[in-house]
């Protein structure tokens, strides 16, 4: 029998990390069954990667709020001499 281990040495359950029970939809959980016969991974594996995957995505708008917020404070007067240099390099420009 193989060795019992949470994790966290407590001698629960069979892998390491915390277990939970989530509901998903019949058509999602037989895509995720077939993903992990075809590749050779656990149900686990997969839909630990999932979550990961979903996290790493919704974790990256705090960062672009931050970068929002701090472009809207840069100074975006009008820079007349930037502006002449963009209408001479677009007139010599070959369109």
């Amino acid at each position: 029998m193989p060795e019992r281990d949470g994790g966290a040495g407590d001698g629960l359950g069979y892998t390491r990390g915390m277990k939970t029970a989530v509901s998903v939809p019949n058509e999602v959980y037989a895509q995720a069954e077939e993903l992990a016969r075809r590749t050779g991974r656990t149900r686990s594996e997969i839909y630990s990667t999932a979550l990961r995957d979903y996290l790493a995505h919704h974790q990256a708008v705090p960062v672009t709020a931050a970068m929002d917020q701090a472009l809207a404070e840069i100074d975006s007067a009008p820079d007349h001499f930037l502006d002449a240099a963009a209408r001479e390099t677009a007139a010599r420009a070959e369109w």
